[in-house]
């Protein structure tokens, strides 16, 4: 029996090695919503065929509004039309905790006699297809398909590491080739770069933007950055993350931009302003700990370090450094629970300078732009971004006015002083 877990981009080769009686009669589909559609397009396509009678063999029915018993009835009912059946339960329910108040969810007894039907064995023939966005591998459900059947993994990185962003690329480069393949057409590099910028990850837009983009530029073999540039219209979500970045680059001009498309696409003023509230906190922890980094390594430039010399030189430290103040909070922690009836514990890693040392990267990267910053520039904006928050709860303003002019105060070359000049009209004290 061939493995029972194969990614996307591994299916067509899988099947040329395997028999249509190798694959099982369970199948769950999951992840990007653009690649599981042709993940399910290839694997019916391989299981039913040349079958003229297709459009009777297959079943699809709605997760959520579907009951299991019904599921397993059909599955197991035989058709008089055709040998080979499938039935395929489109977002099926089977790892999310919560459902519309519309919506059919499973129960254990569900789950129990699902697992049950797949232990006595589908019927001959006949094939069971679950997809679904998210799974959850710890779930009993899960490990009983893992076992019995074949799971097609279509899931792709959705973080910011650089490994995200890369595999993010990667996916769009190979549909981006099979599209263009198809039409006998190229695009160069700059064009590809602009395209994506335009689009962000979404496989969906960047296929119908291809394929635009294929249609206008005619009997040309090669799609240039000009082309982009007259077919293709801006309709990328930004990630806040993406404001954020920028501000900590003081990248006036960039920062501007997602802030402008964050309050297009409808962000609310409050949010924008935890996004900062967060990351300056983080970073005034940052400069405390570097500050005293310093007294005792003023060789060593946290700006210019290469990455491979901050894990050698300065990770150790900040571990050193983070396992102090986890002490130092359980200390807290157990003088606090001897003074109330109610036990507190802390288990936040908000202060915290590697929550997760084994991925330093996005560390190193914090630690370089904090040095952007002098503390009192970063108290000078926490200040203000208090104050803000109390007149966006007070008052009706132009927030994004005032949060523009925020960003270009602080990334300006003479620093961001507020605290003093606004001493009579702080709200907070």
């Amino acid at each position: 029996m061939a493995k029972n877990n194969v990614k996307y981009n591994q299916l067509n080769s899988f099947l040329k090695s395997v028999q249509k009686n190798d694959i099982p009669g369970l199948i769950l589909i999951f992840g990007e919503s653009y690649l599981l559609k042709h993940a399910f397009k290839t694997i019916s396509s391989f299981l039913l065929g040349n079958d003229n009678n297709k459009q009777f063999a297959l079943d699809t029915l709605e997760g959520g509004s579907v009951s299991m018993g019904d599921i397993i009835e059909q599955v197991s009912t035989f058709s008089f039309l055709v040998s080979k059946k499938i039935v395929a339960v489109k977002n099926a329910p089977l790892f999310q905790t919560q459902q519309g108040s519309q919506e059919i969810s499973f129960s254990q007894s569900d789950f129990d006699h699902l697992i049950d039907f797949i232990e006595k064995g589908i019927p001959p023939n006949h094939s069971l297809i679950f997809t679904t966005n998210l799974i959850d591998k710890r779930k009993k459900i899960y490990k009983a398909i893992a076992n019995k059947g074949l799971i097609i993994d279509c899931s792709v990185a959705t973080g910011a590491r650089k490994a995200d962003l890369d595999e993010q690329r990667a996916v769009l480069q190979s549909l981006a080739g099979k599209i263009l393949s198809n039409s006998k057409k190229k695009i160069d590099n700059q064009a590809f770069h602009a395209l994506v910028d335009l689009t962000g990850f979404n496989l969906h837009l960047f296929s119908q933007n291809i394929e635009k983009l294929i249609a206008y530029c005619g009997k040309n073999e090669l799609i240039s950055i000009a082309d982009v540039k007259t077919v293709i219209v801006r309709d990328k979500k930004d990630p806040i993350f993406n404001l954020t970045n920028a501000f900590m680059a003081k990248d006036v001009k960039n920062a501007l931009f997602y802030l402008n498309s964050l309050f297009t696409e409808g962000f609310h003023p409050l949010q924008i302003l935890k996004s900062f509230e967060n990351q300056i906190r983080k970073l005034i922890l940052v400069k405390c700990f570097t500050e005293q980094f310093y007294q005792n390594n003023t060789h060593i430039s946290l700006k210019r370090i290469s990455f491979n010399l901050f894990k050698q030189s300065v990770l150790p430290k900040i571990i050193d450094h983070d396992e102090q103040t986890k002490t130092d909070s359980q200390g807290q922690d157990e003088y606090l629970s001897k003074k109330s009836s109610k036990k507190k514990i802390n288990k936040s890693n908000d202060l915290l300078l590697a929550p997760n040392p084994k991925n330093a990267y996005p560390v190193f990267q914090i630690f370089q732009k904090s040095e952007n910053f002098s503390l009192n520039e970063l108290s000078q904006s926490l200040i203000f971004l208090s104050d803000l928050d109390y007149r966006l709860k007070s008052s009706s303003f132009d927030a994004k006015t005032v949060i523009e002019n925020f960003i270009i105060n602080t990334c300006s070359k003479g620093g961001f002083v507020y605290a003093e000049k606004n001493k009579n009209r702080r709200h907070y004290f």
